[in-house]
């Protein structure tokens, strides 16, 4: 399999989509952010200096998705028409888990969309509790699912 990304050069290039069909898609992504019980007591009790982690990160991780194409040099733009985050504090972590859900009718998919969303919203949630933690991982972001286009249905 090739890397769709190189010419026959080897130089990057974005990808010409344009006689793809447009079709209905959709990708989940997922990650976590794990952290001590001590600093998921502050996302609980809403305690958080800079203030609404959950919310806060829901907004950052909405606003990245649309992002996308600006911070990833081969992403084409895409008219999304759906982004969702779950942010989801687990104490079995502890930490907090994330999910994002992009979607769009377009001519390629939105998985770097759906990353970029958690990894936006993990970030955020680091910055908005470093005060208390600086020992805080962000770990686990990938994609679960892709659906839509010609490759099809994925799911991990």
């Amino acid at each position: 399999m090739s890397l769709s990304h190189f010419d026959e050069q080897g130089r990057a290039h974005m990808v010409d989509v344009s006689d793809k069909e447009v079709t209905d898609r959709i990708a989940v992504a997922e990650g976590r952010v794990e952290m001590t019980h001590e600093t998921l007591d502050h996302v609980l009790k809403g305690t958080a200096k800079k203030g609404d982690v959950l919310g806060i990160a829901r907004i950052a991780g909405i606003m990245a998705a649309k992002k996308t194409a600006d911070l990833i040099p081969l992403c084409h733009p895409l008219p999304i028409t759906k982004v969702a985050l779950e942010l989801t504090p687990d104490e079995a972590l502890p930490g907090v888990r994330i999910e994002a859900t992009v979607k769009t009718s377009g001519q390629t998919g939105v998985e770097m969309e759906a990353l970029t969303a958690v990894s936006a919203a993990a970030l955020t949630v680091y910055d908005m509790l470093k005060a208390v933690e600086k020992s805080m991982r962000i770990e686990g972001i990938r994609v679960v699912l892709k659906d839509g286009g010609k490759s099809g249905r994925y799911e991990a």
